[in-house]
C-alpha cells in the first residue's frame, strides 16, 4: 500500500455523485449555524427556528420538492443536504427534516394536484410550519392499529377527528410544541359506517397568533436527553372538523355522498404502499447517523495523534494514544465500518433516487426492496452511531466529556436514533419478513407466519437480492478454491462467500423452524413467529453486513486512484474480518472456520491495524468535515501542541506534551 494518499482523490470517491450538493453546504453553513453549547431549551429552539429559516435558499432537504413548487426534484440530494446538516447542528438537521421530510413529504407524497397547488410552496418556503402526527402513546411501531379516528359526515361533508383516549395521544410531535401551523395526521378513515385503514389529513392545529385551534389541545414533550433545538410535542384532537378536501387522497378518496374509494382495494396493502413513500424519512436517518458518527471518529482520531499517555523505558517521550494497540483496537475497526456504512448508504441513495425521483410509476417489486434495505441500513448506521461516539467519548478520556468537545451532544443528539422513524429491532423483523415472504401482498400481518407453506428453494433466492455489483461479486465468489483453508482470510471472493453462506444458512434454519411451527401450533402463529424471533433477528443483521460488504466492493472497483483503491481496500478488509471476529461463535460452531484459521483471524487483523495506522489521519480527513464544523475546543489546541512538541523536540525536551490525569 502506497505511503502518499492523494487526499483530494480520497474525498472525490467518498462525496460521490452528489458533490457538489456537499461542497455547496461546505462553503456556505459558517459559524452561526454551529451549536450553542450550554443554552436552554428555550434558547435553542429560538436559535434553532430563526437558522432553519435562514438556511440559503439552495441548500436543503428542499431539494425533492418538484421545481415549480420551489425545490428542484433532486430526491438524492436531499439525503446529502441532511447528512450535511447532520455535521453541523443535529437539531437543525431534525427540524429540517420534520418540516420538508416528514411534513413536506407526506403532503407531496400522499396528497394530490389541489393540495401541491395550495400548500407545497409555502412549506418549502418556510412560510408554513407543520408537523408529523403518526406515533401515539399507545401505538408507536405499530402504526396500522392507530387509534385515532377520523369519521366522515356526508351532512356536513367533514371529517370528524378525534382521539378517543389518553393512549391515543399523538406524542414526541417534532414542529408541535412551538412552531407548528398545520399537521399531517394520521388516523383511521370511518366512512358510511366501515373503517378503511389509516390515511393522513392536513389539519391545521394553530391560528396566525399561534394560539390552538378549537378543540386542538397542545402540550410540550418535556425536557429530552438530546436535540434541544426541536420542540417536541403533543397533540389531542377533540371532535376537530376537517373539511372532506383536506384528506391527502391519492391512494384514497372519499366522495360527497361518503363512498369509499382507492386504487388499492386491500386496506392492508395500501397502508404500506402509503408508508412504503415516506421511506426518504428512515433513509435520511440513517444517513445523519453515519455524518454524525464520522464527525466523532475525526474528533477522536485527531485527538489521538496529538494526546501523549505514558512512556516507554527505552525511549525519552510519551506515547501518543494512537500508536497503541488498544487504541487502534477501538478506532480503526469502527472507522472501516463507517467507511463500509457510508458505500451502502450511497448505494441506498442512488436507488432511491432512482426509484422514487422519476415521473412515471413506481416498480412496486423494487419499492419493496428499497423499504427493506433502507430499513436494514437505518438500523445498522444507528446502532453503530451509539456504539462509536460512546467509544470516541470514551478514548478522548475526561475531555471527551465536556460540552465544548462537541461529544456529549453528539451522543445525546443520536441516541433516539435508535427509535424514530422505526424501532430499530422492528425494522430488522421487517428485513426478516422480507427476505422470508418475498414481500407478499400481506406482509404486514402476522398471520403469514404460521402458514406451512415456507418453501426454502423459493425464499433462497432473496436472499441474494441483487446489489448493484452483483455480478463483481459472483465472479470473485466463482474464483474461490474449493478448500477453504487454501485461501488467505484477506480474499475477497472468501471474505464475500463466508458472508454470503452465513446468510443462506441462518435463512434456511429460519425457515425449517417457522414450518417446524406450523406443523406442531396451527393455530397459535404468534407463538411459531415469536419462539423463533432470535433467529429471524440474526437473519436480517447477517443481511445487512452482506449487503453492506457488497456495497464497500462495489466502491472499490469504481475508484480509479490506485492509492486510494489500494488503501480502501485494506480497510475493506479490515472490515469484514472485524465482523468475522465478532461472529467468530457462530462460524466455529457451524464449521466455517477451524480453531487455527479462527486465531489466524485475529493476528490478521492485529496486523492490519499497524498497516492502517499512519492513514488514520487521512482516513477522518476524507471525510472532508470543514474543521470548523467539528467545534471542538481540544482540536483548537492542535497547532499549538504541535508547534511545542516540534520546539521541545528540537531542544532535547522529554517533557514537550506534560502527562494529564483522566
Amino acid at each position: 500500500m502506497p505511503d502518499q494518499i492523494d487526499l483530494a482523490r480520497l474525498r472525490d470517491v467518498l462525496d460521490g455523485p452528489w458533490a457538489a450538493v456537499r461542497n455547496a453546504h461546505r462553503e456556505h453553513l459558517d459559524a452561526r449555524f454551529l451549536p450553542v453549547y450550554g443554552e436552554t431549551g428555550d434558547q435553542a429552539r429560538e436559535r434553532i427556528t430563526r437558522l432553519l429559516t435562514e438556511l440559503p435558499a439552495e441548500l436543503g432537504m428542499a431539494s425533492a420538492f418538484p421545481t415549480e413548487y420551489g425545490g428542484s426534484s433532486d430526491v438524492g440530494g436531499s439525503i446529502i443536504a441532511s447528512e450535511m446538516l447532520a455535521q453541523v447542528d443535529l437539531s437543525l438537521m431534525v427540524k429540517a427534516g420534520v418540516q420538508w421530510g416528514l411534513f413536506g413529504g407526506a403532503v407531496a407524497a400522499l396528497g394530490t394536484r389541489r393540495h401541491h397547488d395550495a400548500y407545497l410552496r409555502d412549506i418549502v418556503s418556510g412560510t408554513i410550519f407543520g408537523c408529523f402526527a403518526m406515533t401515539e402513546t399507545g401505538h408507536g411501531s405499530d402504526v396500522q392499529q392507530l387509534r385515532t379516528t377520523c369519521t366522515y359526515d356526508p351532512q356536513t361533508q367533514t371529517f370528524d377527528l378525534h382521539t378517543p383516549h389518553e393512549a391515543a395521544r399523538k406524542d414526541y410531535i417534532g414542529n408541535a410544541a412551538r412552531d407548528g401551523r398545520m399537521a399531517v395526521v394520521f388516523a383511521q378513515l370511518i366512512t358510511n359506517g366501515r373503517r378503511h385503514g389509516v390515511h393522513a389529513w392536513l389539519v391545521p392545529i394553530r391560528d396566525a397568533q399561534g394560539n390552538p385551534l378549537p378543540g386542538v389541545r397542545i402540550g410540550d414533550a418535556g425536557p429530552k436527553a438530546g436535540l434541544l433545538g426541536v420542540d417536541n410535542g403533543r397533540l389531542t384532537f377533540d371532535h376537530v372538523q376537517v373539511p372532506r378536501d383536506m384528506l391527502l387522497d391519492r391512494y384514497g378518496q372519499v366522495a360527497p355522498d361518503g363512498t369509499y374509494s382507492s386504487p388499492i382495494e386491500n386496506d392492508s396493502r395500501r397502508f404500506f404502499t402509503m408508508l412504503g413513500t415516506l421511506v426518504r424519512g428512515r433513509v435520511s436517518v440513517g444517513g445523519a447517523a453515519s455524518a454524525a458518527t464520522k464527525s466523532a471518529l475525526t474528533i477522536a482520531v485527531r485527538y489521538g495523534d496529538i494526546r501523549r499517555q505514558f512512556g516507554t523505558p527505552d525511549a525519552d517521550r510519551e506515547v501518543l494514544l494512537n500508536d497503541y494497540l488498544a487504541h487502534q483496537r477501538k478506532l480503526l475497526p469502527a472507522l472501516a465500518t463507517t467507511y463500509a456504512l457510508h458505500f451502502a448508504q450511497t448505494e441506498l441513495v442512488a436507488a432511491l433516487s432512482e426509484v422514487q425521483g422519476g415521473d412515471g410509476p413506481v416498480d412496486e417489486h423494487r419499492q419493496r426492496e428499497l423499504e427493506s434495505r433502507a430499513a436494514g441500513l437505518k438500523a445498522a448506521q444507528t446502532w453503530h452511531a451509539t456504539r462509536t461516539i460512546q467509544m470516541c467519548r470514551e478514548a478522548c478520556g475526561g475531555a471527551g466529556y465536556l460540552a465544548e468537545n462537541r461529544l456529549p451532544s453528539l451522543k445525546a443528539d443520536t441516541d433516539v436514533f435508535t427509535t424514530f422513524e422505526g424501532d430499530n429491532t422492528v425494522l430488522l423483523q421487517l428485513v426478516a419478513k422480507g427476505l422470508l415472504t418475498g414481500y407478499r401482498d400481506e406482509f404486514g400481518s402476522l398471520d403469514g407466519w404460521g402458514r406451512a407453506s415456507f418453501v426454502a428453494e423459493q425464499v433462497r433466492e432473496m436472499v441474494l437480492e441483487r446489489t448493484a455489483a452483483r455480478s463483481l461479486i459472483e465472479r470473485l465468489i466463482s474464483a474461490v478454491p474449493g478448500r477453504d483453508d487454501e485461501v488467505a482470510v484477506t480474499d475477497r471472493g472468501w471474505q464475500l462467500k463466508i458472508f454470503e453462506d452465513r446468510e443462506r444458512h441462518l435463512l434456511d434454519g429460519a425457515v425449517r423452524r417457522l414450518r417446524n411451527g406450523a406443523a406442531t401450533k396451527k393455530n397459535r402463529p404468534f407463538d411459531i413467529f415469536n419462539d423463533v424471533q432470535d433467529h429471524v433477528l440474526a437473519v436480517a443483521a447477517a443481511h445487512i453486513d452482506r449487503i453492506t460488504l457488497e456495497a464497500f466492493v462495489a466502491g472499490i472497483e469504481d475508484t480509479a486512484d490506485t492509492a486510494v483503491r489500494a488503501l480502501l481496500s485494506r480497510v475493506c478488509d479490515l472490515y469484514a474480518l472485524s465482523v468475522i471476529e465478532a461472529n467468530k461463535g457462530w462460524f466455529l460452531e457451524h464449521g466455517r472456520l477451524t480453531p487455527a484459521r479462527s486465531k489466524a483471524i485475529t493476528g490478521v487483523v492485529n496486523g492490519l491495524l499497524k498497516e492502517l495506522r499512519p492513514h488514520m489521519r487521512t482516513l477522518v480527513d476524507g471525510f472532508a468535515i470543514p474543521d470548523s464544523w467539528l467545534h471542538a475546543a481540544i482540536l483548537g489546541e492542535e497547532p499549538r501542541r504541535q508547534e511545542t512538541m516540534t520546539a521541545h523536540d528540537a531542544a532535547g525536551d522529554p517533557e514537550a506534551v506534560p502527562a494529564q490525569a483522566g
